[in-house]
């Protein structure tokens, strides 16, 4: 199956966030996806904000999102990946070893690392990313909501 990969304009939006529905679904997270089809539309016209779409026969396939930011460690920029998702009838197709490549290619003229977090329980991620040859941390990722450091604050004073 030809896979034709491009970088998401303005005008996507609405399947971007489409997509990024059916991953939270996946994950059982959609209760924390706030993000609108407007907000998409803002992100998609920003230079550092990186969405790749995969289509498959016109019919979109997945995509991968990333950031450009910087890395203070290393006085330059990276490439913060945010999401990789291919949807089922796609998978084991060659679709996601693409959006990476892809992504790579965004990379690659200005030599920025890529960076991203797996939950530990994704194995078939992790065996992904190895056969791409990526480095394998493990890290705990912590968030911090303005409703609670906020509350914080006011008993702070």
């Amino acid at each position: 199956m030809p896979i034709e990969i491009r970088r998401a304009a303005v005008a996507d939006a609405e399947t971007v966030l489409m997509l990024l529905l059916e991953l939270a679904a996946y994950q059982d997270q959609q209760q924390y996806v706030q993000s609108t089809v407007a907000d998409w539309r803002r992100f998609l016209g920003r230079e550092d904000v990186i969405v790749l779409l995969a289509e498959v026969d016109g019919e979109p396939a997945g995509y991968v999102s990333s950031l450009r930011r910087p890395y203070l460690w290393v006085g330059g920029d990276q490439l913060a990946l945010d999401d990789l998702y291919v949807r089922d009838q796609y998978r084991d197709g060659g679709v996601g070893r693409q959006l990476m490549l892809a992504l790579a290619r965004e990379a690659l003229p200005d030599r920025l690392p890529i960076a991203w977090g797996l939950q530990l329980e994704n194995t078939a991620g992790y065996r992904f990313y190895e056969r791409l040859g990526a480095r394998l941390v493990t890290k705990t990722a912590a968030s911090w909501s303005p409703d609670v450091y906020a509350g914080l604050l006011d008993q702070d004073g």
